[in-house]
């Protein structure tokens, strides 16, 4: 099995202790997380050979950012140095009916100032047999669009398979610069990844009959979701997350994979959240593994979903969760009884 290569920011993850408001406390917990470094360490953690790629400045704040990735087993010799600073946010955990809230503070960091010579992908893709990133990363700037664009056409060139997450952030762009941007990317990507709301915001592909905000999904709408993102980018696979918010702290988590033939949808997982942020990331991985270790469609959605599911029990950005308690979920245990 070749390698798997991940591209995007990891920044500084600052959030209060618990549930606490922003300076409800005098303290915060410094962290790190991001889309593509979340997808890196839960593939690392599953034993999977995974390079992650970005650009961080050389400073004690960008040496703890690849000494976190290291100490998973990442891969972190395409890290390319250089620039001022890591892109920090902000995180205050929601409970109940308050949400939670995220504040970016990025902007001129060493990733969003990278430039295409930046980054040598006949380097990078060396032993690479699949290359993932996120709709995060080209949102930082026209000059990732373009970097994401070469790392693509390299991929294709190598006959690499390529993923991407949606991953709408309307803190970071338009819908309408999305739209462009992600239309231009989309073009090279085998696998799509998306969320209940992404397809609609990135290129207004909406399900019919449900409401997120007020608690309505109804997955059969998503079905028609899938096939129009298939024969818009034409897609080998079409992947998406169907989560029903309670509450802050109670969702209904479930998954629907599409490989242009048929539809296959997850068991359903009640979820009380500890941490839900990097929860897509850590669906995105499974799907990932899955594909990698030829399972059957029904199976790559089970494994997804229940990877994802593990990671919203857990604090943090990354999934720290085994290949074994994963498949222990998929197969039906998810009683949460002691282990002894």
């Amino acid at each position: 099995m070749g390698q798997v290569v991940t591209f995007g920011e990891i920044m500084l993850r600052l959030a209060p202790n618990g549930y606490y408001r922003f300076f409800q406390d005098d303290q915060l917990q410094a962290t790190f997380g991001g889309g593509e470094a979340n997808v890196a360490i839960s593939l690392a953690n599953f034993g999977i050979d995974v390079s992650y790629v970005t650009k961080l400045p050389s400073n004690s704040i960008g040496d703890g950012a690849v000494s976190e990735l290291r100490k998973f087993g990442v891969d972190t010799k395409n890290i390319t140095r250089g620039g001022n600073r890591v892109g920090i946010y902000f995180l205050e955990k929601g409970a109940s009916q308050r949400g939670s809230v995220c504040i970016y503070d990025r902007a001129h960091s060493a990733i969003q100032e990278a430039c295409v010579d930046d980054f040598d992908w006949d380097k990078i893709f060396n032993k690479a047999e699949w290359f993932h990133f996120t709709g995060i990363t080209p949102a930082l700037g026209d000059n990732l669009v373009e970097i994401c664009e070469i790392a693509c056409k390299k991929a294709k060139e190598r006959k690499i398979k390529i993923s991407c997450d949606l991953n709408y952030r309307g803190k970071l762009w338009s819908r309408e610069k999305a739209r462009k941007a992600m239309s231009r990317l989309c073009k090279y990507v085998d696998v799509c990844i998306s969320n209940e709301e992404d397809a609609k915001d990135v290129f207004g592909i909406e399900a019919a009959n449900s409401d997120i905000y007020g608690g309505h999904l109804d997955k059969e709408g998503y079905k028609s979701v899938a096939e129009q993102l298939k024969e818009k980018f034409d897609f080998e696979k079409v992947a998406i997350t169907l989560r029903t918010s309670i509450s802050a702290n109670d969702n209904n988590w479930s998954g629907m994979l599409y490989d242009g033939k048929e539809f296959y949808f997850s068991k359903e997982y009640n979820l009380h959240i500890v941490d839900r942020v990097g929860g897509g990331d850590s669906f995105g991985a499974g799907l990932i593994y899955a594909c990698l270790n030829n399972m059957s469609e029904q199976d790559i959605i089970e494994f997804a979903v229940a990877a994802s599911a593990l990671k919203h029990s857990i604090e943090g950005d990354f999934n720290r969760v085994s290949v074994s308690e994963v498949r222990k979920l998929m197969c039906g245990d998810a009683s949460g009884r002691v282990q002894r």
